[in-house]
This record gives C-alpha cells, structure tokens and sequence, in this order.
C-alpha cells in the first residue's frame, strides 16, 4: 500500500474506488501530475471515473494537507503527494520536468532579520530551474 493510501486510511478518510484510484496513481517518488495526466492514469485502473470526480478528489487531499499543489510557472498546477517531507523543486526550464529535492540545511534561517520586513515567516518554498539532462544534451 503506498504511503498515501497509508495515511488517507489513517485519518478515516472515506476510500470509494474512485478515491482510491487517484491515491494510487499520485504514488511513487518524483510525482507531480497535472490533474489531466490524474485523470488519464486513473481511467486505465477504472474506466467510469469522471474529470469531475478525479479534480474534486485533488482538491479534497490538498484541504487535507495530504497532497501539494504546484504551481511552477503558466502551466497547470501540479499535484505532489510528498506533502509531509519538507523538500524544494528542481524544474526543467524548457519540458517542465519536476523533481523533488531535499538540499542541506535550512533556507528559512538564510533570509536575515532585515529582509523579514516584520513578517513571521512560517513557510518556505524554493524552486530551483535548469535543464534536465535530456533536454541540455538536445540543446
């Protein structure tokens, strides 16, 4: 059972099939689907399941705090179902391509007092571009 089935079933969350299917498809490391790519995945494991179904089901797990919403740039959102591992994204400037990346030490300590401006700041959220490494040997 993947880790987010794990921690769905954990909370008490209702699993219909359908529930289940999108939990499934957003397993694995390095995820980060767009809810169209859910929705096609899904529909190979069950047929009948709706666009309607597998966005509401995102929206659900991103309330929840069980799944990330990525937005990288004018693409679609992202969805990340590596919600309780503090990381930072690398982006493939030119495919898109996101890989989760967990860097040493704290970015929120390397923002110095002066440039708080008076905010508590709580969250940090670091995005790192380049090119992966199919499209640098095609460039």
């Amino acid at each position: 059972m993947s880790d987010l089935l794990e921690r769905l079933r954990g909370r008490g969350w209702r699993m219909t099939a359908q529930r289940r299917v999108v939990a499934e498809v957003l397993n694995g490391d390095h995820v980060h689907l767009t809810a169209d790519e859910v929705h096609a995945r899904a529909v190979v494991r069950l047929p009948e399941i709706s666009r309607a179904t597998v966005y509401n089901t995102l929206g659900e797990l991103v309330s929840l705090g069980e799944v990330l919403e990525v937005a990288t740039d004018k693409r679609a959102k992202r969805y990340d179902p590596n919600a309780h591992r503090p990381h930072h994204h690398l982006v493939c400037a030119q495919c898109g391509a996101i890989k989760d990346v967990h860097p040493d030490g704290n970015p929120l300590a390397d923002l110095p007092d002066s440039e708080r401006f008076g905010f508590t700041v709580s969250n940090v959220e670091v995005t790192y571009r380049g090119l992966c490494p199919n499209c640098a040997a095609a460039a």
